[in-house]
């Protein structure tokens, strides 16, 4: 049998990009971060690093690539959904484009996920092969819920295990489950490394396309503001059936063009304004990170984005 290949891929979020850094040197990030008693863990060293890249994501996306790359002294491998070459006179279409026609022109959407099947798993396992990979995933030790054995009565930790690849030949790993690390852990691993947190946080809380259907409001009003003419881009995806009437929208309530109204948009941050004071007031120790992530989207939705997407 051949030597597994280690391959870590990146959404351009935070925590895959933790787990590369902790991966390159992890005696230093568990030093540094207080885990102790725990087995040895090798520097990942023959290991490929990998971003699937659908043609519709966020110019900080591509940057942080760039300073994750400086950091890691290793390129980052664009993998791309194969896509025919436009007829001769015709503007080149992205992966995203070309399986949206594909699709009849049927925007994904939660239940129906074609853009992460098509254009994030399809490219990284056509990349993999049949070759014995190790696919290391940066799911946290604290994503998870507690649950209750319904013979025993016990209660146990559940993790997150998400929306990943199932080939047979690919032993998926959580070295951040394994090692017991957090989020804490992860903001920390990426302030003192140097790398930082991608510039789109500022304003929105996953990585991804940039009409990403994940999105909360807020984050779309963040789109509209950062970058108009993705906006505009992502509006012209949107239809309605001149016959049925029939929407054919990104959020489903609304069309971006709705939401794009001064009173709308303000009525969006005022809502987001609240959440945020009621959330200070429940928890008044919660930093400014935890409030901006994952305890604000969990109060405005509970969608659960991909991992090869989001992570």
């Amino acid at each position: 049998m051949s030597k597994p290949r280690h391959i870590v891929a990146f959404s351009g979020g935070k925590d895959s990009s933790a787990l590369a850094i902790y991966l390159h040197d992890p005696e230093r990030w568990r030093k540094a971060l207080g885990k102790r008693n725990l087995p040895p863990r090798a520097p990942l060293e023959e290991v490929e690093y990998v971003f699937c890249d659908t043609g519709t994501e966020l110019p900080e996306t591509y940057d942080y690539l760039e300073r994750l790359e400086a950091y890691l002294g290793k390129p980052i491998k664009r993998l791309s959904a194969n896509v025919p070459p436009s007829k001769q006179g015709e503007p080149d279409k992205t992966p995203f484009d070309h399986y949206l026609e594909l699709y009849g022109g049927f925007l994904p959407s939660p239940s129906m996920r074609w853009c992460t099947r098509m254009l994030k798993l399809k490219p990284f396992e056509d990349y993999i092969g049949d070759d014995p990979v190790i696919n290391y995933v940066g799911i946290r030790a604290d994503e998870g819920e507690w649950r209750v054995d319904p013979k025993t009565q016990r209660r146990y930790f559940q993790h997150r295990k998400g929306y990943i690849s199932t080939k047979p030949n690919i032993t998926t790993v959580f070295p951040f489950i394994e090692d017991g690390i957090v989020k804490e852990d992860v903001y920390r691993i990426l302030n003192e490394s140097g790398v930082g947190l991608p510039e789109y946080y500022k304003w929105r809380s996953r990585s991804g396309c940039y009409f990403c259907f994940f999105q909360r409001k807020s984050e779309w009003v963040g789109l509209l503001e950062h970058h108009p003419e993705l906006y505009k881009r992502a509006m012209a995806y949107e239809k309605i059936d001149p016959k049925t009437g029939e929407r054919f929208t990104w959020l489903g309530t609304e069309s971006l063009e709705e939401l794009a109204r001064p009173e709308r948009v303000a009525e969006i941050k005022r809502r987001a304004a609240e959440r945020a004071e009621r959330l200070r007031k429940a928890r008044p120790n919660i930093t400014l990170m935890e409030q901006f992530f994952d305890e604000l989207r969990d109060m405005e939705d509970g969608s659960s984005g991909c991992n090869i997407c989001h992570l």
